[in-house]
């Protein structure tokens, strides 16, 4: 029986030349600055491995990250959002690529993908609509994509936010929950 690959490849597997001319020859398929075997369909457990083996441990796919892990963007942020839990005494590499922020957060607002710490679909809605500087079009589908697959709604996400204290941005992500749940964007 011939060994099987894993499902995603990075340079630490293979150098980069074979995995560039592998992808070039039609056997793999570029997942962010990783490569899956063409037989595999992309699922968000590829797009999680992609992103954990350029990782440091304990660091969080949160935003644009995970809403792309999720598969509510069809292509990996140019610049990936991750997060660290306050007391996870995470020390984030100083690396373009990425932004690290602290956080408070749920253990049930995470799910592990791969590996992979990622913030739920809810919370990762939540936080998009809390954060995001522009609200466009292009974040409405975002959000209310996330709201599907995590099977919540405007109200539900409302909900959520009122039961923390202190919670920067929550009028203005209140207005854009509920544009989602209309389906026109806001500022």
């Amino acid at each position: 029986m011939t060994p099987r690959l894993p499902s995603v490849l990075s340079k630490l597997d293979l150098p980069q030349a074979e995995l560039s001319a592998a992808r070039l020859d039609g056997e793999l398929f570029r997942v962010d600055d990783c490569f899956a075997p063409v037989d595999e369909i992309e699922q968000p457990r590829h797009r999680a491995a992609a992103l954990r083996a350029r990782l440091p441990s304990r660091l969080i796919a949160e935003q644009r990250s995970a809403a792309w892990i999720w598969g509510a963007l069809s292509a990996p942020p140019s610049h990936h959002q991750l997060c660290a839990a306050v007391d996870a005494r995470v020390r984030p590499p100083g690396v373009g690529w990425m932004t690290v922020r602290e956080v408070v957060i749920d253990p049930e607002d995470l799910y592990t993908v791969d590996d992979l710490l990622v913030t739920t679909p809810r919370r990762t809605a939540i936080d998009i609509a809390r954060f995001s500087d522009h609200f466009g079009a292009e974040e409405v589908s975002i959000v209310t994509e996330l709201m599907r697959l995590g099977k919540c709604d405007a109200v539900e996400c409302l909900t959520e936010m009122d039961r923390r204290r202190n919670l920067p941005n929550k009028r203005r992500a209140a207005q854009r929950l509920l544009d989602c749940a209309g389906g026109s964007p806001s500022g």
